[in-house]
């Protein structure tokens, strides 16, 4: 395929752009980027076409809006068309764009394509891969894979790859929480406002209600958790980030106030 500067944006690219804007920080959306440009040069494209699509999304990201950042000026009617629809239809295109990066890059369903280095792509071994026993339950087994694929490396990502509680920055340490329960919200599952990035321990201890945030998006302990504190080690986890704030995520998946007030009132335990 040609690397002219003016080959079509097709939809197919759109999504892979998309997708690649929920994973980079705003400071990484440029040419220089090594990740953006072997990605352009496998969508046949130059990385100076990558990066100001990717710029044009930040102009339409209303978490960038409200930091005063605007990205470029020229995004277009096209652009804000497919801006809209991906987040409105995340459940379905989420999944469908993170198959098209997969599929820039490898074949091999058994494996995921991760972008947590942040300037170089790996193709690894998923540890989720289950052989299904046919056709129907191979297409549904990659969907959910690609998905949780896309949520996990878009919240880490976001969060600068670090726990928003403790600072924790060992990736396979790390979780993409979600605020309210994958099981029971389907249509928020990969909402990228629906999750956290945090430590496995603080993972359970969310998940299990035990841990929540305030209104200002506060660290709040249970009475529970805290009636193990005569444990040293878990104290320590725990009591020096009571009442402290999380660390913001850099752009786009700024917790949903809601999906938080309903971790509060119904997950939590008191």
């Amino acid at each position: 395929m040609s690397r002219a500067p003016n080959v079509k944006w097709t939809r197919e690219h759109f999504l892979i752009a998309l997708n690649l804007y929920c994973k980079l920080p705003f400071g990484k959306l440029h040419r220089r980027n090594p990740l953006i440009a072997e990605i352009a040069t496998k969508m046949g494209r130059t990385s100076n076409s990558l990066a100001m699509k990717l710029c044009n999304f930040a102009s339409l990201d209303p978490v960038q809006w409200a930091r005063g950042i605007k990205g470029l000026s020229g995004a277009t009617p096209h652009d804000k068309e497919m801006w809209n629809e991906f987040h409105s239809n995340i459940e379905v295109l989420a999944p469908e764009s993170e198959q098209l990066l997969h599929d820039l890059f490898t074949n091999d369903q058994s494996r995921d394509v991760d972008l947590l280095e942040r300037d170089k792509i790996r193709i690894e071994k998923s540890d989720k891969f289950l052989p299904p026993s046919g056709p129907t339950e191979a297409s549904a087994t990659v969907k959910v894979r690609r998905g949780q694929q896309f949520f996990r490396q878009a919240i880490l990502n976001v969060y600068g790859i670090r726990c928003c509680i403790t600072g924790i920055s060992i990736p396979r340490l790390l979780v993409a929480s979600h605020i309210k329960p994958w099981r029971d919200f389907p249509n928020d599952r990969l909402n990228p406002r629906n999750g956290l990035c945090l430590s496995s321990l603080h993972d359970a201890a969310f998940d299990s209600g035990l841990i929540t945030l305030d209104s200002q998006f506060n660290l709040v302990l249970s009475k529970k958790l805290k009636s193990h504190f005569s444990e040293t080690a878990l104290a320590a986890n725990f009591v020096p980030f009571e009442g402290k704030p999380i660390r913001p995520p850099e752009k786009l998946a700024e917790p949903e106030v809601e999906f938080i007030s309903f971790h509060r009132e119904n997950i939590f335990i008191g």
